[in-house]
């Protein structure tokens, strides 16, 4: 792996993995992705004191102190990167240095999630939150392309499960996914040879909003505590993804596509760990329907989501998951905590896990067909990511 500086920050990329191919990163928190250089510049401004006041050690002490084997303590390491980051201008910058990042890392298409109701602390309300971190994403895809790249960028909503804020922020997912859908037909309708994002069929709007999730601690706190959100989501068509199969087992991936609906799941890793030859009825429903896992290595083995496997990538459920056919996708959760990236977590399949060229294109085309754009979009994708457009 080599590491290349940009003016800002350097970004994390890698020697072989997917070549000339391009990547989709389907799972990546935004108050988990943030740069040790701007929480320092950000916590100067507050007044905000940080247990490290230079860029590596503050990284060094976000990824030692996200080894700790819990989930619940891999949370608290947030507290700094929510605090940070309780205003527009913040929420704007971040975002904007998000898409920087995703371009280092080789990405085409990328789905950031994050939870607005822990960015209103400052006085935001929600939608502001959300206004910001879609401006700032905005600008960052312009960057990219008036610099002749390719980059979508949409968000994923978050509600936190152990609060009660859910339905509130199912009816803002619901509110901005309708008004996204409505200026798109708008954009289409008004230009019959172009579409309204860039020229490729099905380009979401830069920064709009796409989905929503349930996320923070999951043992405890089920998808079905959050029925009424989660029904007004589906009588919206509005499409679910939620954390589940981290840190509780099966039972938290049967009740997020029964009582969610998911058509994603956050993780999904210990779906084996009871099942290993994944004959379960469960097991066969998500295989068989091709509910995307989202699967995030670095992060699991940090959080002792994947143990029952062992400590280390080789033994990481990832590949015995792909093995059986589901439709394994591999995503960094939390770059910041897990010092990660997409290309990285490839590169660690392939060097510790014995992945091959087929593996990375099938986990990339397995991440267009589940992204939460239309089929259109859908369909580019796949193309670019497994090179079949060459």
């Amino acid at each position: 792996m080599t590491t290349r500086t940009t003016s800002e920050a350097p970004a994390r990329t890698t020697d072989g993995g997917l070549g000339p191919h391009r990547r989709i990163c389907l799972h990546d928190h935004l108050d988990g992705a943030l740069r040790p250089a701007t929480i320092i510049d950000l916590a100067a401004g507050i007044g905000h004191e940080l247990p490290a006041a230079d860029p590596t050690a503050l990284r060094r002490w976000f990824r030692d102190s996200a080894n700790s084997g819990s989930l619940e303590r891999y949370l608290e390491t947030f507290a700094h990167t929510v605090d940070v980051t309780q205003t527009a201008d913040a929420l704007r910058r971040v975002a904007r240095e998000y898409v920087a990042d995703c371009a280092a890392d080789g990405m085409v298409h990328a789905e950031v999630r994050w939870a607005p109701e822990q960015h209103v602390a400052g006085g935001l309300t929600l939608d502001d939150a959300v206004d910001a971190v879609q401006a700032g994403l905005a600008e960052g895809v312009a960057e990219v392309k008036a610099a002749g790249g390719h980059l979508s960028v949409v968000q994923i909503l978050c509600a936190m499960r152990h609060l009660d804020r859910s339905l509130e922020i199912a009816e803002l997912v619901v509110r901005r996914v309708r008004a996204a859908a409505s200026d798109h037909v708008a954009s289409d309708t008004a230009s019959e040879t172009t579409t309204s994002h860039g020229g490729v069929p099905g380009e979401p709007a830069p920064g709009s909003v796409v989905a929503f999730d349930l996320a923070g601690p999951e043992r405890g706190f089920p998808a079905s505590d959050h029925r009424a959100a989660l029904e007004l989501l589906a009588e919206n068509f509005v499409p679910v993804t939620l954390h589940a199969g981290e840190a509780d087992g099966a039972e938290s991936m049967a009740d997020a596509l029964t009582a969610g609906r998911a058509l994603r799941l956050g993780h999904g890793v210990r779906l084996l760990d009871e099942d290993p030859d994944a004959q379960s009825p469960l097991s066969r429903w998500i295989r068989d329907r091709r509910i995307a896992l989202e699967v995030c290595p670095c992060s699991n083995l940090q959080t002792g989501a994947s143990a029952v496997w062992g400590e280390d990538i080789a033994h990481h459920p990832a590949t015995r998951l792909l093995r059986h056919g589901f439709a394994v996708t591999i995503s960094p959760d939390n770059r910041l905590m897990s010092d990660t990236s997409v290309g990285n977590e490839l590169e660690l399949l392939r060097e510790q896990a014995g992945w091959d060229m087929a593996d990375l294109v099938a986990v990339q085309r397995n991440a267009a067909r589940a992204a939460f754009v239309p089929r259109a979009y859908q369909e580019w994708l796949e193309c670019h990511v497994t090179g079949e457009d060459a």
